[in-house]
């Protein structure tokens, strides 16, 4: 599959100077795409971080690779940049070469704005967009078609909102966050108290704030505090299909990948990961530098950095139901090793 073009093509010697890379081989030599190791021509920039493909590098027809100081000498392309940090130039650069449609200013025809609200001029309003009642969006904000922006809500400046989002009530967008398609932010969240007649919903008083540079993916939802908010920190990368319950709080430069769950009123910590399908139960306090592996479910209070995982690996599911029925037994097991060790006391 080939690559899509860069909107503006670029040497290498700008693309060394620009981001205080070693440069060897051809400083003229034009990058015009970013391709993987595999696939990569000419024109083409890659890199390499994961040893997994180092054998890819010595075969890469790309017109230049990023690698580390470690790899500068390994068999490959002969144009290079150097850096300690190869996959994170990389993303810097690819945000040079591919910058995205630039912002059009202005509130499309179809969009529903009150009178109240408050949009700077510099923002773009696509298609049948609703801004509620003193809702404010701020300057070069991008707002997708069909997004709903509820009554109160404030969108900080540069904030890029993909089509069909919804921003309920009161909720507080920082700068620079993105939200992709389907994400709700603000929803009710699930507060029912149990009574003798069923359950009796909770009224959910509080908002969601957001902080700012927050990647939000598709389908994401935060739930608003019941009481009090719902506090996303600045930075926090939340993937697809990740549910945020109510008044939990993530610290600054947490990420958490696809079908996470966080029950409500769980505090993280900064610079946690989740991996996929991980969560924790409510009420619970995980502190700073946390790795979470994938479908591990944090139960209670982590005070310690570090990596924790309790999932099971796949097997053979004729292992998985011989093990399944030794567990059965350690119950038995137990009691009969404490009747036996009382025998030998006497």
């Amino acid at each position: 599959m080939t690559a899509a073009a860069a909107q503006q093509p670029v040497s290498l010697a700008d693309l060394a100077i620009q981001f205080g890379c070693e440069l060897i081989g051809d400083p003229d030599a034009t990058i015009t795409h970013v391709a993987t190791l595999s696939e990569a021509g000419v024109g083409g920039l890659s890199f390499l971080a994961n040893p997994r493909y180092a054998s890819d590098l010595a075969s890469s027809g790309a017109t230049a690779v990023i690698v580390s100081p470690g790899d500068a000498d390994a068999k490959g392309p002969a144009n290079r940049l150097i850096h300690a940090d190869p996959y994170g130039i990389y993303a810097a650069i690819a945000q040079r070469l591919y910058p995205g449609p630039a912002l059009q200013s202005g509130i499309h025809a179809s969009a529903t704005v009150d009178p109240t609200a408050s949009v700077a001029t510099s923002a773009e309003i696509g298609p049948g967009v609703v801004v509620g009642a003193g809702a404010s969006v701020g300057e070069n904000c991008r707002i997708g078609a069909n997004t709903v922006i509820g009554a109160g809500a404030s969108i900080g400046t540069g904030t890029a909102l993909a089509a069909n989002v919804t921003v309920a009530e009161s909720v507080v967008l920082g700068e620079r966050c993105r939200v992709q398609s389907g994400a709700v932010i603000g929803s009710e969240g699930f507060g029912f108290a149990p009574t003798s007649d069923g359950w009796r919903r909770v009224p959910q008083v509080g908002t969601v704030r957001v902080g700012d540079d927050v990647d939000i993916g598709a389908n994401t939802t935060i739930d608003r505090g019941a009481i009090g908010d719902t506090v996303i920190g600045d930075d926090v990368k939340l993937d697809n299909l990740v549910q945020i319950a109510h008044n939990v709080r993530i610290g600054a430069h947490t990420a958490m990948a696809a079908q996470c769950g966080i029950a409500g009123s769980t505090v993280i910590g900064e610079r946690c990961l989740f991996a996929g399908h991980s969560g924790a139960v409510g009420h619970v306090t995980i502190c700073d530098g946390v790795i979470v592996n994938g479908k591990t479910m944090v139960t209670k209070d982590i005070s310690e950095p570090g990596a924790y995982g309790a999932a099971l690996p796949a097997m053979p599911l004729s292992d998985y139901r011989r093990m399944v029925a030794r567990v059965r037994q350690l119950d038995k097991m137990a009691t009969r090793v404490a009747e036996l060790a009382k025998h030998r006391e006497k």
